[in-house]
């Protein structure tokens, strides 16, 4: 028995996010019938990070114990041969200790989240990008977003239906960068409350319009109210990006 860790790829439309549903298409569920039927035997992934419907990962991790003797490489062709046509890679398989673990060695996961902002229809990306109209004051947002690094209570930001057991946090990057009409923001902690960043995003962008002034984000942030915060930012334009681990996994 084998312990592979897996690198993934995946374009989150028309998926209900990673997780197995009962009457609905995962990530998951598509990766371990390819899997199953590469190697002749069923199994199970464990991921980094489950993402939501409409979420993509650029670098997605997740491990799994397959018997069958294979390389690195039969790993990746074979089971990318059973993927298709779904839109999900396998980049990369590496055989790892069986020790390791996707989820719970993770020392930080990182996210992206795109928006366009510009009063023109986006023909391109749609799948994407959050397509804001109402110009953006990116210096205000930055000045907001600076209010979130550090180790805080999240509450606000956290989704009514958030199984976590506590609202604590640590976020440990919260970036923002604009190139042109693209704004992006780069968000990075060892793990996150149900929706924090498209929650985040979305009360940034208050900032950013002028509905909201920085003493209005001040006070959402301190109500630890998820009634007080902002709009959850739609998912298309969020991205799993990357994880890090310890360097011998």
């Amino acid at each position: 028995m084998t312990r592979w860790k897996l690198t993934l790829e995946y374009d989150g439309t028309g998926f209900c996010g990673w997780q197995k549903q009962p009457d609905a298409v995962s990530i998951q569920q598509t990766l371990e019938d390819a899997l199953d039927k590469f190697c002749g035997e069923p199994v199970a992934l464990h991921v980094a990070g489950r993402t939501d419907a409409g979420v993509h990962a650029r670098a997605q991790v997740a491990h799994v114990d397959i018997a069958r003797p294979a390389t690195p490489r039969t790993v990746c062709d074979a089971t990318n041969a059973w993927l298709r046509p779904h839109k999900i890679s396998v980049l990369q398989a590496e055989a790892v200790d069986k020790s390791f673990h996707a989820r719970f060695d993770a020392l930080q996961r990182s996210y992206r989240y795109t928006i366009i902002n510009r009063r023109t229809t986006v023909a391109l990306r749609t799948d994407y990008v959050w397509h804001i109209r109402r110009m953006l004051d990116v210096d205000k947002m930055k000045t907001a977003a600076a209010l979130l690094i550090g180790h805080h209570d999240f509450s606000t930001f956290r989704a009514l239906n958030c199984q976590s057991k506590s609202p604590l946090k640590t976020l440990e990057k919260l970036t923002i960068a604009q190139n042109g009409d693209e704004i992006v923001f780069d968000v990075a902690a060892r793990s996150f409350l149900y929706h924090q960043v498209r929650n985040m995003v979305g009360s940034l962008t208050l900032v950013g319009t002028g509905r909201w002034t920085l003493d209005d984000f001040k006070s959402a942030f301190a109500a630890r109210d998820r009634t007080k915060g902002g709009p959850t930012a739609p998912p298309q334009g969020l991205c799993f990006w990357e994880v890090t681990y310890p360097q011998k996994s």
